[in-house]
């Protein structure tokens, strides 16, 4: 039409077929919204009884990952990515295996969850050993559904409460020798008097002598306390700050007291085999204390990770030593033993990556092990000391690392140490172990808690060589001592005293004690558990180190099989002298003094006559 506005140009709507416009090139940015609906969730298939299965599934539903949750397996079309089986009343132990495995090959691949309710009292050894990639006990919602989502992702989940039920049964122990019983019975008699003594003197007598000689009589008493530990304690006992101010329990503390003695080692700790030691036959399997293992990925890294979350745990709170051993780890300040063995910690996940890349394998994979292990220990020492921490010795500022790992010596291997190949290549290339005669893969809680072990035991022996050396140092250089050692050392009797105990502890480990576990196939391991340091022994094959073993320690060992070689012969000998003695003084002995008696009661039989004649 005549005079009408030009037409403006029509900017590109998107809707005219053309490509600029279709794939939007030379349009403006717009904010796009999606009208697909969000994708729905994977499908997890669940077993459990009727009130209990609506409870889970609400559990599940209410997740934002849009968990879809059946209970059919006869459901057309189902391919389930999880299993979640809730146990109501357990079965016995050979079924519950059993119908996880049926349920494991019926719906493979997909992980299984089992679901335990509290009390049911099955072993934790036997709950380890499930074919379960999941395992919860009366699992909150929240922990719930982060272990599905970790199970979905590919890892592991194990949360595995404290044993509730009733306690164990105590092992059987040996009969205690001559040294064990002078130190339980003494305790126990002391124990006894000195509260008798703190009865007498509360209230206070009226008398002021009866006082000083209550007063008296108990420190005669402690002061005999301190001598038989000297004598037949063990040597951390023996070594203990403020041993004066120990007071009796109540009633009935003294057995106590006497049986945690007894745990802690043998008296002496003279005895190889260790009273109270609980023997472990290449098993990692815990005690009543539960369990809690994550694993988020099942790959060497994942493994890694879980371990090392685990324990750093345990590291940072300082462990105590209850391994009935006297360790120069023990004579650190509490912090400087978080951070001795986080810092090991640190430079084992440092040389970890060094080794993993390198791709190395076999015996070199162990040379650089041990190759690196001094360096690994300088560089700790220098984390825990602190790089720019500086200290005055003898009128100047020194700086503490390089003093340290200067004067230090690292070169030393722990003869104690286990072969480092099978910790090494699952933590690096998560190779299949070896654990109670079963070949298990990395990812299995049983191979997780034994790789547990051996790095534990390889973070408290680096330590303990660490803290030697600072012991050392710390005897040249007073003014290291109130920073590095705990505040009873500062005195220089008692860390010289700490120190040549310690090195008699090493003179008679060396010439006794290890040469009895080389050949009774015995390796000593300390773990971290629950704040402190405890012992465990490993039953596995030290011929070879036996074969290398001196003369002199040759000569125990020998002693030991001509023991063992004797004993039973002597044994019938003795048993063969004891029938001997029964048979003389029951049929010799015992019918002479028969017919004396007799003779006795018939003479005096006629003398009483010929009295009644008369």
């Amino acid at each position: 039409m005549a005079g009408a506005a030009p037409e403006p140009p029509r900017k590109d709507s998107g809707l005219d077929g053309t490509p600029a416009a279709r794939y939007g090139v030379g349009q403006p940015a717009l904010p796009t919204v999606s009208r697909r609906k969000a994708e729905p969730g994977p499908w997890l298939l669940l077993f459990a009884e009727p009130l209990q299965r609506e409870g889970l599934r609400r559990w599940l539903e209410d997740d934002p990952a849009g968990y879809r949750v059946t209970a059919d397996p006869a459901q057309e079309g189902l391919s389930p990515r999880l299993l979640i089986w809730s146990v109501t009343s357990p079965p016995p132990a050979e079924r519950l295996e059993a119908e996880a495995r049926q349920l494991l090959d019926r719906w493979q691949p997909a992980p299984l969850l089992l679901l335990l309710p509290e009390g049911h009292r099955y072993p934790q050894r036997l709950l380890l050993s499930l074919p379960v990639q999941g395992l919860l006990e009366q699992p909150e919602p929240s922990l719930l559904r982060q272990s599905v989502a970790t199970l979905l992702a590919g890892g592991r989940v194990v949360e595995i409460a404290p044993a509730s039920g009733p306690a164990p049964p105590p092992p059987v122990r040996p009969p205690l020798g001559l040294e064990e019983w002078l130190l339980v019975s003494g305790l126990q008699q002391i124990d006894a008097e000195l509260r008798t003594c703190s009865a007498l003197l509360d209230p206070l007598p009226a008398n002021p002598l009866a006082q000083l000689l209550l007063e008296g009589r108990r420190r005669e008493l402690r002061a005999a306390r301190s001598l038989l530990l000297w004598l037949w304690g063990p040597l951390q006992m023996a070594w203990s700050p403020g041993e004066g101010a120990w007071e009796p329990a109540a009633p009935g503390a003294g057995s106590a007291a006497a049986a945690r003695l007894e745990l802690r080692g043998s008296p002496g700790s003279k005895d190889s085999a260790g009273v109270g030691q609980p023997v472990l036959h290449s098993e990692a399997t815990p005690g009543q204390g539960g369990v809690s293992l994550t694993l988020r990925q099942r790959t060497a890294d994942g493994i890694w990770q879980a371990l090392r979350e685990r324990l750093s745990k345990a590291a940072s709170l300082g462990p105590a030593n209850r391994s009935g051993e006297l360790l120069a780890f023990d004579g650190l300040h509490p912090d400087r033993r978080s951070d001795l063995l986080l810092a090991l910690l640190e430079q084992f996940e440092l040389l970890r990556r060094r080794l993993q890349h390198q791709e190395i394998g076999g015996d070199a994979l162990i040379l650089a092990w041990n190759e690196l292990q001094p360096e690994l220990r300088r560089q700790a020492l220098r984390r825990m000391a602190g790089s720019y921490v500086q200290l005055p010795n003898e009128g100047k500022l020194r700086p503490v690392a390089d003093t340290l790992v200067g004067a230090a010596d690292f070169d030393v291997m722990d003869p104690e140490l286990p072969n480092p190949r099978a910790m090494l290549t699952t933590l690096l290339q998560a190779r299949p172990l070896l654990v109670e005669g079963r070949l298990l893969g990395p990812d299995e809680p049983q191979a997780v808690l034994y790789l547990e072990m051996l790095l534990a035991n390889w973070l408290v022996r680096s330590a303990e060589l660490i803290s030697a050396e600072v012991l050392a140092a710390c005897a040249e250089w007073p003014e290291l001592r109130r920073y590095l050692l705990r505040p009873d050392l500062l005195a220089t009797r008692n860390l010289e005293r700490l120190r040549n105990q310690l090195n008699s502890q090493q003179r008679w480990s060396s010439w006794i004690t290890r040469p009895v576990q080389l050949y009774e196939s015995r390796r000593p391991l300390f773990r971290l558990e629950a704040g402190a340091i405890d012992t465990i022994t490993l039953t596995e094959p030290r011929d070879r180190e036996l074969r290398q073993l001196p003369w002199l320690q040759q000569l125990v060992t020998l002693a030991l099989e001509a023991r063992d070689a004797l004993a039973p012969q002597l044994q019938s000998l003795i048993r063969a002298f004891g029938d001997l003695v029964v048979v003389v003084l029951t049929q010799v002995v015992g019918r002479a003094i028969g017919l004396v008696g007799r003779g006795i009661a018939q003479g005096m039989g006629r003398s009483l006559g010929r009295t009644e004649r008369s």
